[in-house]
């Protein structure tokens, strides 16, 4: 009887976890528009100082070197941003100088404000 009642009780654990990562991984992501219009983010954006490595129009992203961003406790280094919809990309180039917020979207950073520093 024990057994049994344990073996109910491992079953439905698993049942219960595999629910439960099902239920994760098939919430939707913002879209741009949802992310400017309705994310709150715990802290307020702050202006961050980066210098653009790279940009891909194309694909709406941009590769800085940036200073720490405090807002998402991130370390100065350089990486791959996403760019909001409605962010202009053709007021830079590589080598400017920048100042640029950012938040996040389910783990992915992305570009909220841009301008030059020049």
């Amino acid at each position: 009887m024990f057994q049994q009642r344990r073996l109910v009780q491992c079953l439905l654990g698993a049942v219960l976890a595999t629910a439960a990562a099902s239920t994760f991984a098939q919430q939707p992501r913002m879209s741009p528009e949802q992310l400017a219009m309705n994310h709150v983010p715990a802290e307020t954006p702050s202006w961050v100082e980066g210098e653009v490595r790279r940009i891909d129009a194309d694909t709406r992203k941009l590769t800085l070197r940036h200073a720490e961003i405090r807002n998402l406790d991130m370390p100065g280094m350089t990486m791959v941003f996403r760019v909001l919809d409605g962010v202009a990309l053709d007021n830079v180039k590589v080598g400017d100088k920048v100042r640029f917020t950012a938040m996040s979207d389910n783990g992915q950073v992305v570009l909220t404000q841009l301008q030059s520093a020049n």
